[in-house]
């Protein structure tokens, strides 16, 4: 049999850690969105169960793009700035922080769609 070598970030106390992490962002950003959504509500017609659905809809779409277009960085980067036209190979650290991140938002923005789908009364799930 061959021993489980723990690496760094796969250590249990690491992965609740990150657990916890990310169930507070998607806390945080479900209670933001609510509000918004509830005080659109009161502004507009809409019912507060569809405007609080709509903004999980469109909040978790907005996070869906935006990991899949922050995953499909280029490997190189602009050196000396933004106006600079020389290109330089991204780090491997760099590298690896934009796929984090691409993977991050595509993840939260899904779940948000999700609870948008649970939440909208249109839909019928059972």
């Amino acid at each position: 049999m061959y021993a489980v070598r723990w690496t760094p970030a796969l250590r249990p106390d690491v992965l609740v850690a990150a657990g916890r992490r990310f169930l507070l962002l998607l806390g945080g950003l479900s209670a933001i969105i609510v509000i918004a959504g509830l005080a659109l509500s009161a502004l507009g017609t809409a019912s507060p169960e569809r405007a609080v659905s709509l903004g999980f809809y469109g909040v978790g779409s907005f996070l869906v793009i935006g990991g899949f277009l922050l995953g499909n960085r280029g490997p190189y980067r602009a050196r000396g700035g933004s106006l600079g036209r020389s290109l330089e190979r991204a780090s491997p650290e760099d590298s690896r922080e934009s796929i984090n991140m691409a993977v991050l938002l595509s993840v939260l923005g899904l779940m948000l769609v999700v609870l948008g789908a649970i939440i909208d009364s249109r839909l019928k799930l059972l």
